[in-house]
């Protein structure tokens, strides 16, 4: 039994009924961080079930910010004041009777750099099944972590060094360690910040052909300053410029048309 495909996790009454359903709909969304910085400003955007969508956009116009919204990292931060509507399959990310522990795990995380745990290629993908209580025995979360490695395009490579340190792979085994981890807390969403900007183009390689296996079951969201990797593995694209939200729609459509003289100038390249 493939213990990660059979999983389907529900949420309230929303669940993945249609693969054109939005997975996340963003609405009027601004945030001040505690200095007055306003961040973001009166977004409004929809991330698609099954679909790859790119946050471009020149460093400090607010793609983490946004990602952080999305999972609510940014409530821990003291005197952050964040207003407008964020909806996770059709239900407010907001809404009391979520609990926000339940809720973040819904996201996976994949960060920048290649950030394994300091414990055993095994442990690094069965932590979050044992803090969260997602399986039932020793048996099954053997089976999971096999599956989430299988998934993540690593388990033929790790196989025989399971009990070994995660931080003893090549980077690029590293990172799709990580994305195995992050698909081990059984995630709708999966929030990529930049994941192969300290990969080789091998590896690089590698994480993009995952990324599109993925996206057949996941909605991906994935900052990327790379023009090529956003044209290459993304259905759609959001051009983000000084916390606002200028440009968004189908990628191609973006980057052969796009509607502004900014997101044209920044995806060919005069700026950024």
């Amino acid at each position: 039994m493939n213990v990660l495909v059979d999983y389907q996790l529900h949420f309230g009454d929303a669940h993945h009924d249609s693969e054109h359903q939005n997975a996340i709909v963003v609405r009027d969304l601004n945030l001040w961080y505690p200095d007055g910085n306003h961040a973001l400003q009166d977004v409004n955007v929809e991330i698609s079930n099954q679909e790859v969508t790119a946050f471009i956009g020149p460093s400090g116009c607010g793609k983490s910010t946004l990602l952080r919204c999305l999972n609510r990292i940014n409530d821990a931060i003291p005197g952050i004041r964040i207003e407008g509507e964020i909806e996770l399959m059709g239900r407010s990310i907001y809404d009391p009777e979520i609990e926000i522990n339940k809720l973040r795990r819904r996201f996976g995380w994949v960060a920048q750099s290649p950030n394994p745990f300091p414990k055993s290629v095994y442990e690094n993908v069965a932590y979050g099944p044992k803090i969260h209580g997602l399986c039932n025995s020793k048996w099954e979360l053997e089976a999971f972590v096999e599956d989430c490695l299988k998934a993540a395009n690593l388990w033929d490579e790790v196989k025989d060094r399971l009990h070994e340190p995660g931080t003893g792979l090549s980077g690029g085994q590293m990172q799709r360690l990580c994305i195995a981890r992050a698909l081990s807390t059984k995630p709708d969403i999966l929030l990529m910040d930049e994941p192969c900007s300290a990969l080789d183009p091998l590896a690089t390689a590698k994480v993009e052909a995952l990324i599109e296996e993925l996206k057949r079951k996941y909605a991906i969201i994935i900052i990327t300053h790379n023009m090529q990797q956003a044209a290459r593995i993304s259905q759609r694209t959001a051009f983000f410029h000084l916390g606002k939200l200028v440009e968004a729609g189908d990628t191609e459509d973006l980057f052969m048309n796009p509607k502004t003289e900014k997101c044209r100038d920044y995806v060919s390249g005069r700026y950024g």
